[in-house]
């Protein structure tokens, strides 16, 4: 019913007339593919990520050479937070295990194809420059060819002006944070003059005291910050509802502002930080399966459809004796990581860990649910080339996967892949979808 609801929509919704002015270039699959920014490996986070990876090596070399024994590591969960761990254990020289309850890794971007041969994936991802150890794994793994990387520029649909978009444009070799500046001085359409100083001193304690500003706003929404700083509503209508539901997947009233002005922190220092790529296929295959095969090389394992069942203690302290998997059999090693969603997690915190304080503090964290949504379409729309956020109630990002993804490229067909969003009313939906 959700789908037949887009889809009875009709096309025109997601198309874009003669006069709109955002450039489009579908993608080729003869076409040249844009290469990742080259100032995205100058930054500071980045250097920091690649520094940390170096660590794990050489830990192995000193594993080596002192004689050191290796420790077994089982980890519970397939998704890239449970493979990357794999990945940098076996960098150090030790041997990791990974569990996953389903039959596909990936968690959070696996993907299943259905019986026409279609991939469904669980989620619209995208790789922003501002992702220092996604890039770092990317390079790590030699497969940063497998990355789209899409014009530098944020696209916005027009609420008042169904069928038009809008675009804040980054000027190619202008460093941060000039382009930034530059990309939203120059776009007319959203933000007056006035509404864009407005906003300048809410966000100069960020740009002057850094990461220490943006911890101290954590208990604060988004809304709360803006009337703090006497910013106008219009601003929280036409950036931040967007960026919330992008970010997060939740609206402003329900958002820490530490998470919205983390991300503008990076975009503003970061020249190429907003830049978006996508990924030139099905991540299980394209991203998921290389981190298995370096994992497996160096030693390690990755089981797939051995979901946990129960983490067991020791009786004299409490400490994990064992995790029982729902076959029956158990799986000891020296140390246990839990890459799960915090939601499964509960589930398997044994009772007597439960009242401790240390793990009472996953009552204040709770998981936010979205959906994904795909339409192929019998027919090629006009859309964007990249990410649009569609700043509607109901949906957060969406993108033409036709002309994004080589693996689902077509040049006579659109398959659009959106982001429902919020969809439950802890995220701020009125409708429990």
């Amino acid at each position: 019913p959700l789908l037949a609801l887009f889809a009875a929509k009709g096309a025109d919704a997601f198309m874009l007339p003669p006069r709109a002015q955002v450039p489009t270039k579908l993608y080729s699959s003869t076409a040249e593919r844009r290469p990742t920014p080259a100032r995205i490996s100058q930054t500071e986070n980045y250097r920091e990520a690649n520094e940390l990876s170096q660590k794990f090596l050489a830990d192995f070399e000193k594993l080596a050479q002192n004689g050191m024994e290796k420790k077994r590591v089982a980890i519970f969960g397939g998704g890239l937070s449970g493979l990357a761990c794999a990945k940098y254990l076996s960098d150090a020289g030790h041997e990791p295990v990974v569990y996953e309850a389903r039959d596909v890794l990936g968690g959070k971007v696996s993907a299943w194809q259905d019986e026409d041969g279609d991939y469904i994936e669980t989620g619209l991802h995208i790789f922003f420059g501002a992702y220092p150890n996604m890039m770092n794994l990317f390079k790590e793994l030699d497969i940063e060819d497998r990355l789209q990387w899409a014009p530098h520029r944020m696209t916005f649909a027009m609420q008042e002006f169904p069928g038009e978009f809008t675009t804040f444009d980054f000027p190619d070799g202008v460093p941060a944070p000039f382009n930034m500046a530059a990309a939203i001085l120059l776009n007319t359409r959203m933000l007056t003059l006035e509404e864009k100083v407005r906003m300048v001193p809410a966000l100069l304690p960020m740009l002057l005291e850094g990461q220490s500003f943006i911890d101290a706003q954590d208990e604060k929404s988004v809304l709360e910050f803006m009337r703090e700083y006497s910013m106008p509503d219009r601003i929280n209508e036409e950036i931040f509802i967007a960026m919330g539901k992008a970010l997060d997947f939740i609206d402003p009233d329900k958002l820490s502002m530490t998470v919205v002005l983390t991300a503008m922190n990076r975009f503003i220092n970061e020249a190429d930080g907003s830049q978006t790529a996508f990924l030139d296929g099905n991540p299980p295959a394209r991203l998921c399966q290389p981190i298995k095969e370096w994992v497996e090389s160096k030693g390690g394992e990755v089981v797939c459809s051995s979901p946990v069942s129960e983490i067991q203690l020791n009786e004299n302290d409490e400490t994990v004796k064992c995790l029982k998997l729902a076959n029956g059999t158990t799986v000891s090693a020296d140390y246990y990581v839990s890459a799960v969603p915090v939601d499964v997690f509960k589930r398997l915190i044994p009772a007597q860990w439960s009242t401790q304080p240390f793990f009472r503090q996953l009552d204040e964290l709770e998981g936010i649910p979205v959906i994904n949504i795909q339409l192929w379409f019998d027919r090629k729309l006009n859309s964007v080339d990249g990410l649009c956020f569609s700043r509607s109630p109901l949906l957060s990002v969406y993108a033409d996967m036709s002309n994004n993804c080589q693996e689902y490229a077509n040049d006579d067909r659109s398959m659009l892949e959106l982001v429902f969003a919020p969809c439950s009313p802890e995220a701020g939906s009125p409708v429990n979808w």
